[in-house]
């Protein structure tokens, strides 16, 4: 399988603020796979669900590392982001495609067994 294949650096979509200024709202979108992140510069912000529920506002809960720090995500249903901060949201997301999340578990149960 070629690089291209694997893997793709994917921009937010047409008219949509990749990288959140304080203020801008990502729209609806979703993270099919698990991915490591990369946080550049981090900001307070709101992760409503599809119906528009909060999922996650950062003022209320515990801060993390001040950047640059690397995080892990699971896959994310669709949802949106809120800038609520004072600063830009700057996060680069790497993303596990499906194949290598399969061998990832493939790799993992024969180590249990």
């Amino acid at each position: 399988m070629e690089a291209e294949e694997r893997t793709s650096v994917q921009p937010q979509g047409s008219g949509s603020p990749a990288w959140p200024w304080p203020g801008q709202t990502v729209p609806l979108h979703t993270h099919r796979w698990s991915s490591v992140l990369y946080v550049l510069c981090w900001g307070d912000f709101i992760r409503r669900d599809g119906t528009g529920h909060v999922l996650v506002d950062t003022r209320t809960t515990p801060s993390m590392s001040k950047p640059p720090t690397v995080l892990w995500s699971g896959p994310l249903a669709p949802h949106s982001l809120e800038n609520v901060g004072q600063s830009e949201i700057h996060i680069i997301s790497v993303e596990l495609k499906e194949e290598a999340q399969q061998q990832h578990a493939a790799d993992d149960a024969s180590r249990r067994r």
